[in-house]
């Protein structure tokens, strides 16, 4: 069997990133989720002229020599609004995010001055530079706030705003089909005859391809033949990149993927050594007149389903976009629990974070309990044969992490 970073290495080898030219220009309203396809450049120093971040008055420290001491009032000074130089003696009512006017070197809040009919009485003694955001100290004008493969979160697009840019070149998002193979399957609100079972898969993978900011064209349920298996191959590789399936990838005479993938174009079928999951087909499928639709079969059951994707496709998904750093972050933190019969593959085990701040293990870790998956905030990325016991350490990757 294939270890996870044997089969990553080949995926990431063999699938290269969407052509530079396949960009588009959005607005920076519309960008969230999105993969910058160049770097965004500061023309301008954030914030562009020093400015108070506090209401109070802004004065010369020179001035107040000691606490009590009283300033006349000179100026009036609202965000948005050019001040005038500060007039030796005198303080300047200031409000928070104007600008500091010429002249002065600290800010003292409000709280620490009186009003009187003279001016103002400052309590305290203040030192240069109190209170005072200094221009660029956030962005230098020529600086570059974010890189070329960055996925653009709430904040990320907060900062382009913040150097002006309205908007942003990003890759286009990757196109993906989905279609899920099996007799058995209906959808929600069908009959439910026996022997069916209500396609899970198809919404939990639907979700986490428009999670990651790709297209979903959801061709449905396939039934198991192999015709109509190569229909829908021929149809999911017209106009997209990637092909994501979930069960049919065994050998049964019912699992008719790996015939079809075959005629319509290559596959190679894997064996990963993690649990749940360890079917995984990879190949391509042709097209008319265009580079092959690449093709990834996942296995059926809901959780093995849900991990391989997280663990294979997720990676995948990113990098078609530019992205780079595609590894998910990983924590290390105390397991509050035991697992004494370690599997000899790789483990992804469902858990969530208490109180204390250790992990809480799911009872049922079996690759059909989707409950598992919504219990949890994350999984225990356990080596191969690894037993924990109470209080050891281990390698936490959140689910928050793994959608980002």
């Amino acid at each position: 069997m294939l270890t996870l970073a044997q089969a990553l290495g080949r995926l990431i080898a063999a699938i290269p990133p969407l052509p530079a030219t396949e960009t588009e220009t959005v607005s920076t309203f519309d960008a969230l989720g999105r993969v910058l396809a160049e770097d965004v450049r500061s023309a301008l120093d954030v914030p562009p002229a020093d400015n108070t971040s506090m209401d109070g008055y802004a004065l010369r420290c020179a001035d107040v020599p000691q606490p009590g001491t009283v300033l006349p009032v000179s100026q009036r000074i609202p965000a948005g609004v050019p001040p005038q130089p500060l007039a030796a003696g005198s303080a300047a009512r200031i409000f928070t995010g104007a600008q500091i006017p010429a002249g002065a070197d600290a800010v003292v809040m409000q709280e620490q001055c009186q009003t009187t009919e003279a001016g103002v009485r400052v309590d305290v003694v203040p030192e240069a530079g109190q209170w005072i955001r200094r221009r660029g100290e956030d962005v230098g004008a020529g600086s570059t706030v974010l890189a070329r493969g960055d996925r653009l979160s709430p904040q990320a697009m907060g900062l382009a705003a913040s150097v002006g840019a309205a908007q942003l070149r990003v890759a286009r998002r990757p196109r993906v089909a989905l279609f899920s193979t099996g007799d058995e399957l209906v959808m929600p609100g069908e009959p439910l005859k026996p022997g069916a079972i209500y396609n899970s898969n198809r919404f939990t993978l639907r979700g986490l391809i428009e999670a990651l900011g790709c297209e979903c064209a959801d061709l449905g349920i396939v039934p198991d033949r192999l015709d109509a298996t190569r229909d829908a191959l021929r149809l999911a590789a017209q106009g997209n990149d990637l092909i994501v399936t979930s069960g049919g990838v065994s050998v049964g005479e019912e699992d008719h993927l790996r015939p079809a993938v075959q005629a319509e174009g290559q596959i190679d079928l894997w064996q990963i050594a993690i649990k749940p999951g360890k079917p995984l087909a990879f190949g391509s499928v042709r097209r008319d007149h265009a580079t092959p639709a690449w093709f990834i079969g996942l296995p059926g059951n809901p959780v093995s389903s849900f991990i391989t994707f997280l663990m294979a496709v997720r990676p995948v998904l990113l990098h078609l976009q530019g992205m780079t750093r595609w590894q998910p972050r990983a924590l290390t933190l105390r397991a509050d629990f035991d697992w004494p019969r370690p599997d000899k593959r790789q483990e992804f085990l469902r858990v969530r974070l208490n109180g204390e701040g250790g992990l809480e293990l799911f009872p049922n870790q079996s690759s059909g309990v989707l409950t598992s998956a919504v219990w949890g905030d994350g999984v225990v990325d356990n080596p191969p044969g690894q037993a924990i016991r109470r209080g050891d350490a281990v390698r936490y990757l959140a689910f928050s992490e793994l959608l980002a």
